[in-house]
């Protein structure tokens, strides 16, 4: 199965938003409460851009099968080196090697632009985003103890940092 890597384009916001309401609704991935309107989604996607950061997304056969970003860590002139990450895939391509290979393309991407560190926020029940960014070379860095509340229930962040190198 062949996976394409590219920048989005506005065609693609569609499968974009289809997948992040998903996270939404279905999972603590996304600490959103309601699912988002294809115009927030193109909005948020588009200041991205304007940014000068990046957006990609994963293609199989004509279809988006995940996408990933990243963009400021905090609003800083001393963080410009440090950036956010955040990867995600359709419940439809996941475990087919989508979410690696849209990670190793925005480490590449971030190294190529002078990033000196990414950070990743991942809910601590997250277990298998916590060990797929591990197989990464991600490493733990902290734990926000009850950051956020979702689904009636408060959740703890967790830091995990690479240095690029």
């Amino acid at each position: 199965m062949e996976i394409t890597i590219r920048p989005y384009t506005e065609n693609d916001v569609p499968a974009i938003l289809a997948i992040v309401n998903d996270n939404i609704l279905n999972s603590t991935s996304l600490y959103d409460y309601s699912p988002r309107t294809l115009e927030k989604q193109s909005s948020l996607l588009a200041e991205k851009v304007a940014k000068n950061f990046p957006v990609f997304v994963a293609e199989i056969k004509g279809e988006v099968a995940g996408f990933s970003l990243y963009g400021e860590f905090r609003y800083r002139e001393a963080y410009q080196f440090t950036v956010e990450h955040s990867v995600y895939v359709s419940e439809k391509f996941k475990g087919k090697g989508v979410g690696g290979k849209l990670l190793k393309y925005l480490i590449a991407h971030a190294k190529g632009h002078k990033i000196h560190t990414m950070i990743g926020v991942i809910d601590a029940e997250n277990t298998g985003s916590i060990l797929f960014h591990e197989k990464y070379g991600f490493k733990k860095v902290g734990v926000i103890k009850e950051s956020g509340y979702k689904f009636n229930r408060w959740l703890d962040s967790v830091f995990m940092q690479r240095i690029l190198k």
